[in-house]
């Protein structure tokens, strides 16, 4: 990743957190529920870089770089976030088009990037998907547009980064070469 320009900013934070079921995703909360930034060390002040719903788990990049924050979040610089829903029933191919097709939802039409169905059981599926933008609950609202209620949502990677060693309430600073790897994956060379 030579080339691409980092913020030199001292200071600057950068942590790479699992986020459990039944934790709020900001950084403060008048309900007094644990909250994302409760898992890491406190001093730096940090914010989440997005948003997960207290049912869902996965990934966050928790961070003080707002120009980060603006590259991960914003649909327009294409850093996609990928997902493993566990669905009720079995998606067949028509309801794993539909949702690369567009579904239409009360806030627009919503549409993955990617969809692949990874595994079935008796009566649950799990499937990947990669969405483009994050709107509130919006891969949960399009299964179930779809008729398929999503019971369990994972997310897995934010734009080039993952890590299947991070368990529920774990977290790890990012390296510089990961910081350096979503500026890329968010075309600031």
């Amino acid at each position: 990743m030579d080339g691409v320009a980092l913020p030199v900013k001292p200071g600057l934070v950068y942590y790479l957190v699992y986020k459990p079921v039944g934790v709020v995703s900001t950084a403060d909360d008048p309900q007094r529920r644990p909250t994302v930034v409760d898992l890491v060390p406190a001093g730096t002040r940090v914010y989440p870089v997005g948003r997960l719903d207290l049912e869902s788990e996965g990934l966050m990049i928790l961070t003080n770089d707002g120009e980060l924050t603006e590259l991960i979040t914003h649909p327009r610089f294409g850093i996609t976030k990928t997902y493993i829903a566990k669905v009720a029933g079995h998606p067949g191919r028509d309801v794993l088009a539909g949702l690369m097709d567009g579904v239409e939802l009360d806030d627009g039409l919503a549409r993955a990037q990617e969809v692949r169905l990874v595994d079935r059981s008796r009566d649950r599926s799990l499937v990947e998907v990669v969405m483009g933008e994050g709107r509130k609950r919006e891969v949960r609202r399009m299964f179930a547009s779809l008729g398929h209620e999503v019971v369990g949502l994972v997310r897995v990677a934010i734009g080039p980064l993952r890590d299947p060693t991070l368990a529920p309430g774990s977290w790890r600073p990012l390296s510089m070469d990961e910081v350096r790897q979503l500026y890329a994956a968010g075309g600031r060379q």
